[in-house]
């Protein structure tokens, strides 16, 4: 297994992953737990919960493609959290209530969980060729969903997630 991609594809998804890493160090760097829990209000996100749900979505998502556990169970990242949350749990669903419980936790600890799956996401698009983003992920969709197509998802989702919190950041910040 190579560190670096092997086609522009390739290229473009890691940088792609790459913005969403910065992005999320950019949002949580220097904030404390209880700024991390701030929700605009009783039915928000908060930060951590943002950053939290896209690293777990990525996670999860990139651990199927790839066939492999996720990093979150395999790295001890679930006992780390300390969460009440089910190990697979993602946040998908999540109510405002889930939402709340994600409390107390560092902008160390996002980051590091989120710089965990980074590396496992972009060893495993070193691995790949043009003609693997063509395979058929999830056959539950019509059209079914490929390689390629779960991959963008993914980008998106977290980007918009990352986005979410950057403006909660931002609100915090204001004058």
């Amino acid at each position: 297994m190579t560190d670096t991609p092997t086609t522009a594809s390739a290229d473009l998804l890691v940088d792609a992953f790459g913005r969403i890493r910065e992005t999320v160090h950019e949002v949580v760097g220097g904030l404390s737990p209880d700024e991390l829990e701030v929700r605009i209000d009783d039915g928000a996100n908060s930060i951590a919960w943002l950053v939290w749900h896209l690293t777990r979505v990525q996670d999860d998502h990139i651990a199927d493609a790839a066939g492999t556990e996720q990093v979150w169970t395999a790295e001890g990242w679930h006992g780390r959290f300390g969460l009440s949350f089910r190990p697979g749990a993602t946040g998908y669903g999540h109510s405002a209530k889930d939402v709340a419980k994600l409390g107390g936790v560092t902008a160390e600890l996002l980051a590091g969980y989120h710089d965990a799956v980074h590396d496992r996401t972009v060893a495993y698009l070193g691995t790949l060729k043009d003609a693997d983003l063509g395979r058929v992920v999830d056959e539950g969709w019509t059209p079914a969903v490929t390689l390629g197509v779960r991959l963008v998802s993914v980008v998106s989702d977290d980007l918009q997630h990352a986005g979410q919190a950057a403006f909660v950041r931002g609100w915090l910040e204001r004058p």
